[in-house]
Order: structure tokens, then sequence, then C-alpha cells
């Protein structure tokens, strides 16, 4: 018995398709892995998003090589609460306030945001934020964060949660409770 001859086009077409779409799903899958052209140095004025994000003309950039208070972030001292992550977000604003910044981009992180190490003339403003104690050290910066610590510098001034912990919820009321609030 032979094949209709309208099912094998049919069956022909349908594999064309398929192989198509496959080879789509394969470029986009390889494309998603392929590093992404960096810019060697971003150079403008800043507009500040919190303690370690800024935009520097079109680039959304996220300060590498440390972590700061997330905007909402409360920190103790004295038993009482004071709001460290406008804090640190109002030290960076005023440290690019009317100067020009410089970054030098090392890559992107999985948002999209250029992670980079950025400096207002001869100032390094990562390592700043960290020695002033307005950020943690997150894989660079840890002399700085340990000066600012012996110094009681910014938010080692008293007790704080890593912004890490902070916003997954195991600050101290998650591990006190031991629950990760969702919201976070």
């Amino acid at each position: 018995m032979r094949p209709n001859r309208k099912s094998s086009h049919i069956a022909a077409r349908l594999s064309h398709v398929l192989t198509g779409l496959l080879v789509i799903a394969g470029l986009v899958a390889v494309a998603r892995f392929l590093p992404r052209e960096t810019a060697a140095d971003v150079t403008g004025h800043a507009r500040v998003i919190d303690g370690d994000s800024l935009h520097v003309g079109t680039y959304e950039i996220r300060l590498v090589g440390l972590d700061a208070p997330e905007l909402s972030q409360e920190c103790r001292q004295d038993g009482k609460s004071w709001p460290c992550g406008r804090n640190a977000r109002d030290v960076l604003r005023t440290m690019t306030r009317d100067r020009q910044v410089s970054c030098r981009i090392d890559g992107y992180d999985r948002y999209g945001r250029a992670l980079a190490k950025c400096r207002t003339g001869s100032i390094d403003i990562n390592e700043t934020l960290v020695r002033e104690g307005w950020a943690v050290a997150y894989g660079d910066y840890d002399i700085a964060e340990a000066r600012a610590a012996a110094e009681h510098k910014g938010i080692w001034r008293g007790e704080f949660d890593r912004p890490r912990d902070h916003r997954a919820g195991r600050g101290i009321y998650g591990w006190i409770t031991g629950f990760d609030w969702p919201w976070k």
C-alpha cells in the first residue's frame, strides 16, 4: 500500500518546521550564554538608585565587590532603628553629585545591569563606600570592611543584617521565626 501523497507532503512540511524551530531554540540558548561585549569605560554624571546602584549614561550599573543595605533596610543602634539603606544611598549621592563618574565595566549580572568599579576623579567609589562603612565587602574590599568595622563607621556603629540576609528575609526576624518572608 502506497502512502498518501498529501499526508507525505504534510509530514515533510511539519518536519521542516520542527527542524527550523529547534535550530532557532538552539541559537537562542547559545546566545544566552555568550559573553556580552563590555564597554571599557563609561563616563558621565550619575543618577543614584540606591547605595550600590546608579545610572551613568544609558547604563544601569551595580557597583561590583560590595553590597550596600537595601533602600528600605533599617539598622539598629542603642536599641533604636535608623534608615541605613537611605543613608547609604545619600552617601553615594553626595560622592557623585556634580562630578563626572567614570566606570570600568567588568561584566553583567543576571538582571542585565553592568557590573563596574567606578571613580570620581581619584576617589575609588566602591572602596570608599566599604571603607566608610556604607557597604559590606562582597568578593573584594575585605581590608576596607575590617577597617570600617574596627572604627565603627557607618552601619558598623550598631547592629545590622547583611544586605543579602535582609533580601532573603533571613535577617534578625527571619532567624528568630525561621520564616523566609515571601515579599523580600
